[in-house]
């Protein structure tokens, strides 16, 4: 499928369960100069894990990506892409919960967007990479955020990200997968197995018990 992006097309996967979905999540990739797509084996992971807990999931490449249009750009590029896959999502399933998220390059984006979009509910970041790239708005966010890491990250420190973490709003969860590496190396049907365990319940999340600021 494509979604229409501000550089041309989009390549994406949109999975939509036969009951009615819990909620609705656009799922970023990671870094696109270090291999990262749509079907990076954590994405796939996790995006599967969301699946298991009634999710409605859709992937996409990044411009430049795939068979996605343009080329790469670090920032606003990326940022006007996953705009792009929420309202293809929002369009797509009227009334779902919306949710944001991404593994690595792709959670700061997604959380960053998602942060200010008023349509998402809550945040999801794996891997998220807190030492180098800036998450002041989610910071300034008062939207549930679960971020999930690996305890032996070597590429984004778990001490940055417990760091991150303690600066957040509640309602809040940080879970730590004993063992793991950046890219789960060994760990990926346990991080499968991490997501739809902790999200099964996420329909109890709404934006009505969620008091967002107006801009």
């Amino acid at each position: 499928m494509n979604i229409d992006g501000q550089a041309g097309r989009l390549e994406g996967l949109l999975y939509i369960p036969t009951a009615a979905p819990t909620g609705a999540i656009v799922f970023a990739h990671p870094h696109p100069e270090h291999g990262g797509t749509m079907h990076t084996r954590v994405v796939f992971q996790a995006a599967r894990g969301l699946a298991d807990a009634g999710f409605a999931v859709l992937r996409f490449n990044f411009r430049g990506v795939g068979r996605s249009d343009g080329a790469f750009d670090g920032d606003a590029g990326e940022r006007a892409d996953f705009e792009a896959a929420l309202d293809f999502l929002a369009t797509r399933l009227p009334g779902v919960p919306l949710w944001a998220g991404g593994f690595s390059f792709g959670s700061w984006i997604g959380l960053a967007v998602g942060a200010s979009d008023r349509r998402v509910s809550a945040l999801l970041g794996i891997g998220v990479p807190a030492a180098r790239y800036d998450f002041e708005a989610v910071v300034d966010s008062c939207k549930p955020t679960f971020l999930i890491h690996g305890e032996d990250d070597d590429i984004c420190p778990l001490s940055a990200v417990r760091r991150l973490y303690g600066r957040l709003a509640e309602p809040k969860e940080l879970v730590v997968i004993e063992g793991a590496d950046h890219l789960f190396e060994g760990r990926t049907l346990e991080l499968r197995e991490v997501v739809g365990t902790l999200f099964r319940d996420a329909e109890d999340l709404s934006m009505e018990d969620v008091e967002v600021p107006e801009p």
